[in-house]
């Protein structure tokens, strides 16, 4: 039985465009929030922490679907940073709450705007049928690529 020999195309390739789209709007994004004393490895985590706040770092690395060392380094700049604090919690004294400061509360919407400005302009070439097809077939994706691990 002869099989057809599928030729490799980077042009056309889902994951590769992917990956390559992902390291152009994070580079679009890190400018726009690094007047912010922001980075694109934290942006993340603040976006579940302003949602909500007091997460754990396991809930945080289940949500962002990251390593735990990798959340590990990752808080610890945050602390660093003045972003976060973590607290003990009150009814489990094992478990360690991440919480934001004030400073990283009054980021919240100049990060927001930065990151849908990215967006706005990234997405600009597409009527806006096409952007909400867009979005919708990458969380389609995400959402089959996740049941599958």
């Amino acid at each position: 039985m002869l099989t057809k020999r599928m030729t490799f195309s980077k042009d056309s390739s889902a994951g590769y465009l992917a990956n390559h789209l992902a390291r152009l709007f994070e580079r679009g994004l890190a400018g726009r929030i690094r007047p912010l004393g922001l980075t694109t490895g934290t942006f993340p985590a603040l976006l579940e922490l302003w949602e909500h706040d007091g997460l754990t770092q396991k809930q945080l690395v289940e949500r962002l679907d990251i390593e735990q060392a990798t959340m590990a380094n990752t808080l610890s700049r945050m602390e660093r940073d003045g972003l976060v604090k973590r607290e003990k919690d009150p009814e489990d004294g094992r478990v360690q709450r991440i919480k934001l400061t004030e400073h990283a509360r009054a980021l919240r919407d100049p990060a927001i705007a930065a990151a849908t400005a990215e967006n706005e302009d990234a997405l600009f070439n597409l009527s806006d049928e096409e952007s909400a097809q867009f979005v919708g077939l990458m969380q389609k994706i995400i959402a089959a690529r996740k049941q599958q691990s």
